[in-house]
């Protein structure tokens, strides 16, 4: 059991990961699955916290493969090719181990794509091995350590390692990531009406990128606040805060995001910088430049003319610059 990590502005950002995904030699075939994003672009961002299921809960390498079965009920069992059922100790393992990384203060986690332990979506299932259909699995099932995982922390940011290789999908993990980092940090300061109106201040443009009715909700959340028990506040809001977010952004909710930014410097532009600032705005919109272009042009505006309102906004900046994650959305 490690000991209770706090989560700070200035702690290091911390993400579980599937073992393999760091290099490590821990698959069924002992051989690794190295994800060069997380390892070296990511990397010098965060502090990795890696976890292999199969071999912590004691299964050597190499091992047999394993694969999920329909159980009685509905019941997901985990079976090995020889027909061990490794269900009860994989279960009773991934409880435990999901309440000390509880701990950790993670602020998101990464997973192997269609492993009977790790994957979140879409594993292989198949029928119980007396069926005639057995042979014919069906892509309905998740992992039993991921099943815990997300029940326990389930406003966690969760991926899959094959899904971050779409460039939105990747974008929104990783402002997810740093987000709730964000938040985290907030709870575990003595927390007031004061800074939770300040967070959700600072994180207006990003919500209203996402999901513009999430972040009115909110907003009639942080205004009742005073009438609500603090556990129940927190509890709401960040579920409401991480639901938000997690829907994708498109480039009109982008534009529309950027055009009500603009408007609050747009009176002390010339009218061609005017011009330009529109043009790269639809240029987004239409998809023929990337994010970064408009947001690099509003940026440099809103630092010129000191906007402090706007300089605060998380949107400007989500994550590091150098995972240049929006030169590609």
């Amino acid at each position: 059991m490690s000991e209770e990590v706090s989560a700070s502005p200035a702690a290091p950002l911390r993400i579980g990961v599937s073992a393999c995904l760091l290099g490590q030699p821990v698959r069924f075939d002992g051989q690794h699955k190295r994800d060069g994003f997380l390892v070296d672009e990511l990397g010098p961002f965060v502090t990795f916290v890696p976890v292999c299921p199969e071999v912590e809960v004691g299964m050597p390498i190499p091992r047999e493969t394993l694969r999920l079965l329909r159980g009685p009920r509905d019941r997901t069992r985990m079976v090995s090719r020889s027909g061990e059922d490794w269900t009860d100790r994989m279960t009773a393992w991934a409880k435990d181990r999901v309440t000390a990384l509880a701990r950790e203060a993670l602020s998101g986690y990464v997973l192997k794509k269609d492993s009977p332990s790790c994957g979140v979506w879409r594993v292989k299932r198949y029928a119980p091995e007396e069926a005639e259909s057995a042979g014919h699995p069906e892509r309905d099932g998740q992992g039993l350590f991921a099943a815990e995982l997300r029940r326990a922390l389930p406003h966690l940011p969760v991926e899959e390692e094959g899904r971050l290789c779409d460039a939105k999908l990747r974008d929104n993990f990783i402002e997810r990531v740093f987000a709730y980092h964000r938040l985290q940090a907030l709870w575990s300061s003595r927390w007031t009406m004061k800074s939770l109106v300040a967070f959700h201040t600072r994180e207006k443009m990003a919500l209203l990128a996402h999901d513009e009715p999430g972040y009115r909700r909110l907003g009639r959340l942080v205004a009742s606040g005073k009438s609500l028990p603090r556990e129940d506040l927190q509890a709401r809001y960040e579920e409401g805060f991480m639901e938000s977010l997690a829907a994708l952004a498109t480039p009109a909710r982008h534009a529309n995001v950027l055009m009500h930014m603009f408007g609050h410097f747009s009176a002390q532009l010339s009218p061609e910088a005017r011009q330009e600032v529109l043009t790269v705005i639809d240029d987004h919109r239409q998809g023929l430049v990337p994010l970064v272009v408009p947001l690099t042009l509003l940026r440099h505006y809103v630092r010129v003319l000191k906007v402090p309102y706007l300089a605060d906004q998380t949107y400007l900046d989500p994550h590091p610059k150098e995972l240049m994650l929006r030169n590609r959305v």
